[in-house]
């Protein structure tokens, strides 16, 4: 090749810019950071428009079912059909097994019941209104109109725009496992709310979270605005699971505190989303008196510090007035003017209501009582030598012992 062909061959090649040909500056960096903003919007609103026309097929068959009375019409046997014939026509395609067919159909009829269409929209609403801006701008990723479509037949129940932000197998965990709308509402919002992985979701249905929590006896709906009221009652649970901890038989608050410090992260994730550790045995001064609070967090949420006692016994009234006292301390000490009210939370062994009733008449400040359960008491006798080993043991002492007399008598001679 000549160098006029080089030439000219080079002059029909695009150009490659070097980065030491650039000037980069701030109104490049912005302009490119925008564009990364755009590209993951656009990921996350794909993926929820894939996510929904899927579960409005899902949801459309099980209707089908339903208002068709395939069964009535066709057999008993037709879903087990309509497998074989939706999977010979679509070999690569996945949730067309003769079980997955009925869970669409148990799907539809779960929440095609009277006011099932209000719960669901108020929660959509809720969503649409409390969610991140990223969230926010996916409630529009996808077409109202579309989604509403599956409600065009006579007496069908139209797809709640809800369902969109939940994958198909969380769906089929809630419909198995709940026996109430009102139970599915909880978990369907939890898993939105939260980011729920479907491993996540077993183990809040298995540990019952829909009636566990929000049912601490509190104070926060008489001495909080409504909505914090409301928020902070739905962050309580009456016993809290500290099955993940080991403790000895005869364990004290020292031991049950720092059991919990040392597996912080799991005793987050049973106190729920919000909470941020802030320390324990946290120091307070109160006039030139040194006070320690067991546990402090902060919630981001509520905009708050929460105090947190421990008592590894029943409740007793006089508890309620030391929180009492924690709590305004921190109020005093440590809350800031763009802080809301700190509540106090004690979480004791056992707890009698109408003692707790009678012990917060009188208290204005906001905080709750609670329970916790099902903590491991660790086999001390792992831990301690066998009776072999006490005998050499002792045997050994005794040999040394009658080895230093034997030397001490030298040494005198």
């Amino acid at each position: 090749m000549t160098d006029n062909a080089v030439s000219e061959n080079n002059d029909r090649m695009p150009r490659m810019v070097r980065s030491h040909d650039v000037t980069l500056d701030a109104e490049y960096a912005n302009w490119i950071r925008e564009i990364k903003r755009r590209y993951r919007g656009a990921q996350v609103k794909a993926a929820v428009k894939v996510n929904s026309e899927q579960l409005l097929f899902n949801w459309e068959l099980g209707r089908d079912l339903v208002i068709r009375k395939a069964e009535e019409r066709w057999g008993s046997g037709v879903v087990e059909q309509m497998s074989l014939d939706l999977q010979s026509e679509f070999p690569h395609a996945k949730g067309f097994s003769t079980r997955n067919l009925w869970y669409m159909k148990r799907w539809y009829q779960f929440y095609a019941i009277d006011k099932m269409q209000e719960k669901l929209q108020r929660l959509y609403e809720e969503i649409a209104s409390t969610a991140p801006a990223q969230l926010r701008q996916v409630a529009s990723a996808y077409d109202a109109d579309i989604l509403h479509q599956s409600g065009a037949e006579t007496g069908a129940v139209s797809f709640p725009q809800v369902f969109a932000y939940v994958p198909w197998r969380h769906h089929v965990e809630i419909i198995t496992h709940c026996k109430s709308v009102e139970e599915a509402v909880f978990y369907l919002a939890r898993t939105i709310q939260e980011n729920w992985s479907r491993s996540a979701l077993q183990n809040a249905i298995k540990a019952d979270l829909f009636h566990t929590t929000g049912n601490a006896m509190t104070n926060f709906g008489e001495l909080l605005p409504a909505a914090q009221g409301k928020l902070a009652q739905a962050i309580t649970k009456d016993t809290y699971d500290l099955g993940f901890i080991a403790l000895p038989p005869e364990y004290d608050e020292h031991d049950l505190e720092v059991a919990l410090e040392q597996n912080i992260t799991r005793f987050l994730l049973e106190l729920g989303t919000g909470f941020a550790f802030m320390g324990r045995q946290k120091e307070i001064i109160v006039s030139g008196k040194t006070r320690k609070i067991d546990m402090l967090f902060y919630h981001i949420h509520l905009r708050c510090y929460v105090v947190v006692e421990l008592k590894t016994r029943a409740f007793e009234p006089e508890f309620a007035g030391k929180l009492n006292f924690y709590v305004n301390a921190v109020d005093e000490l440590m809350k800031t003017s763009t802080d809301n009210p700190t509540l106090g939370l004690l979480i004791c062994r056992e707890k009698d209501r109408t003692e707790v009733q009678w012990a917060f008449r009188g208290i204005d400040t906001p905080m709750g009582v609670a329970t916790y359960g099902n903590v491991r008491i660790e086999d001390i006798q792992k831990h301690l030598p066998s009776d072999d080993q006490i005998r050499q043991q002792v045997e050994t002492a005794e040999r040394e012992f009658i080895k230093d007399l034997d030397e001490n008598s030298t040494s005198e001679r």
